[in-house]
């Protein structure tokens, strides 16, 4: 399984991009930044939650396409790598693919930790920019599957399973004018998860082993079409007594300098990873979308 899934994440950008190339359907009609940025899994969104937005620019007749890639360091000296694509169908559908490394500092000195994550979904109601001036958010359904490629550390843990998908419902909204007259952006997220870290770790453990309803949030303002300013958080289990954990938060800008390229800045606060606690970081992401 874990050869399939490297296959798709890594061939996934050369056979859109193709895509791309070959077909008119693909175009960029959207409102500028209406599917957010990449989050760090691969979906439209945030950095660190999905939201209910398709990636990419196309409108409801027309398919869009994202690529990203996304470097931290924290001060402990883990350091995560992380890169995908994202396929919008008709700005219904989201198709995504994303691969980790993440470093593992002086915890387990020379090792890493890599994980491949394939993401799917479904836009079921609204239209977070279009109705704006309705009290209704957009809704979509959607499941990351998640594979750990090495095991090793996990298990001496004490994590209890290599695979898992994460099912989600995300609720997007934007305000017109109600942040003292700028646009106001908000999102929720539940995730049914038993993720380690986000899955760097495994899923489930001695303490828990069944998935448990956890809340992600973001909330950004917009002085200009062009740039959004806000915080996200992320509550996350805790599943090894020999590696708890605690919730990540991020404060974020992210910046359009033309139609198909924004690049996001951030400082994010990871709680406690492994041994190591106050896990806090900057980061940069950079994404191109169609």
């Amino acid at each position: 399984m874990s050869f399939n899934v490297r296959l798709i994440s890594r061939s996934a950008l050369g056979v859109w991009a193709a895509l791309l190339c070959a077909s008119q359907s693909f175009a960029g009609d959207r409102v500028l930044a209406a599917s957010g940025v990449s989050q760090v899994e691969g979906a439209a969104g945030g950095g660190l939650t999905p939201w209910a937005v398709i990636g990419g620019e196309g409108s409801r007749d027309q398919i869009g396409a994202s690529v990203y890639a996304t470097h931290l360091r924290t001060r402990g000296g883990y350091e995560l790598d992380a890169h995908g694509v994202a396929l919008g169908l008709y700005d219904t559908v989201e198709l995504s693919a994303a691969q980790w490394r993440f470093g593992l500092s002086d915890t387990v000195p020379g090792a890493s930790l890599k994980m491949d994550v394939l993401g799917l979904k479904w836009r079921v109601f609204g239209d977070a920019v279009f109705d704006a001036d309705t009290p209704w958010p957009q809704i979509s359904v959607g499941a990351q599957y998640k594979h750990n490629r090495d095991m090793f550390v996990p298990n001496l843990l004490g994590a209890k399973h290599q695979d898992e998908i994460d099912p989600y419902v995300a609720a997007t909204k934007l305000w017109f004018g109600a942040a003292c007259g700028f646009n106001l952006l908000t999102n929720l997220t539940l995730r049914a998860t038993r993720a380690n870290q986000m899955g760097l770790l495994g899923f489930g453990g001695d303490r828990h082993d069944s998935r448990r309803i956890e809340p992600e949030a973001s909330i950004a303002v917009l002085p200009r079409d062009a740039l959004a300013i806000g915080v996200e958080y992320r509550a996350k289990p805790s599943n090894l007594s020999a590696a708890p954990e605690t919730r990540a938060a991020d404060l974020f800008v992210a910046w359009w300098p033309m139609r198909h390229l924004s690049v996001t800045v951030a400082w994010v606060d990871l709680g406690q990873i492994a041994n190591k606690t106050s896990q806090r970081s900057s980061y940069v992401s950079v994404q191109a979308q169609f």
